[in-house]
């Protein structure tokens, strides 16, 4: 069982990005998806997620109106789609999958629970 993050980069503010998780060796069926981000010195905090079976979103404040999370099932992969880009937006980006955890608001904000499976993260660097 692997997740693999991808579409990480350097991008200035007002910028967009379109990280990707790939599940590797099984699938995300019947499985909650998020996103976090560890910031240099900060928590790691949700961001996004996504409940694989009703599409059921929510987002963190810091995420509304700018990221959306989305899910491709033929392709086994979750998407965040990143625009407007912020400098405090820089972070080292991580997918998780939790079947018990339902997307909502336990997924957000400070990382409070053990999910089922981490990747190894993308690093976002957000500068001009």
């Amino acid at each position: 069982v692997q997740l693999v993050e991808s579409g990480g980069g350097l991008v200035q503010p007002g910028g967009s990005l379109r990280l990707s998780c790939a599940a590797a060796g099984f699938t995300f069926g019947a499985t909650n998806i998020g996103w976090f981000r560890q910031a240099p010195g900060k928590e790691r905090e949700g961001i996004a997620c996504i409940a694989y079976y009703d599409g059921q979103t929510a987002y963190a404040g810091s995420a509304m109106g700018r990221f959306t999370i989305s899910i491709d099932k033929d392709d086994n992969t979750v998407y965040l789609q990143m625009n407007s880009l912020k400098v405090e937006d820089t972070a080292v980006y991580y997918c998780a999958t939790d079947r018990a955890l339902r997307c909502g608001p336990g997924w957000l904000g400070p990382e409070r629970y053990g999910m089922d499976h981490w990747g190894k993260g993308t690093l976002v660097t957000v500068s001009s």
